[in-house]
């Protein structure tokens, strides 16, 4: 049984572009739609980082960098439970595919994420 569900989408921009967009903080609420703010002690994530988003509803909820590997993935913990992971894998020089990594528990969230998706190649044009 998959312990989490993947959404995807091609970007016409390198993997090193991608992963810049979502590894700073300072973008996250541009295309995160579940991200109002940002308050992190760092601009860019690694692991361990630990900080708050602000929701929507104007919440803030803890967020911790759970696992980071340098322009390849990262995953992260909201709230305490573990939420979205992040995949950036290269396609071609100036091409690449993003993908979120939802738990299956969590498998309705795909429609924010497929949101997000839509955001940031609209960002990357």
């Amino acid at each position: 049984m998959p312990s989490a569900v993947a959404f995807g989408k091609d970007m016409n921009a390198s993997a090193e572009r991608v992963w810049r967009l979502i590894t700073d903080t300072r973008t996250w609420p541009r295309w995160g739609p579940s991200v109002r703010a940002v308050d992190s002690p760092q601009r860019f994530i690694h692991a361990g980082l630990a900080g708050r988003i602000c929701t929507p509803i104007g919440l803030w909820v803890p967020f911790t960098i759970e696992t980071f590997r340098p322009n390849r993935n990262w995953d992260w913990r909201v709230g305490g439970l573990a939420a979205t992971g992040h995949r950036v894998e290269a396609i071609e020089e100036n091409r690449c595919r993003l993908y979120f990594d939802v738990p299956i528990w969590a498998a309705g969230y795909g429609i924010v994420c497929r949101l997000a998706l839509n955001r940031i190649q609209r960002l990357l044009a």
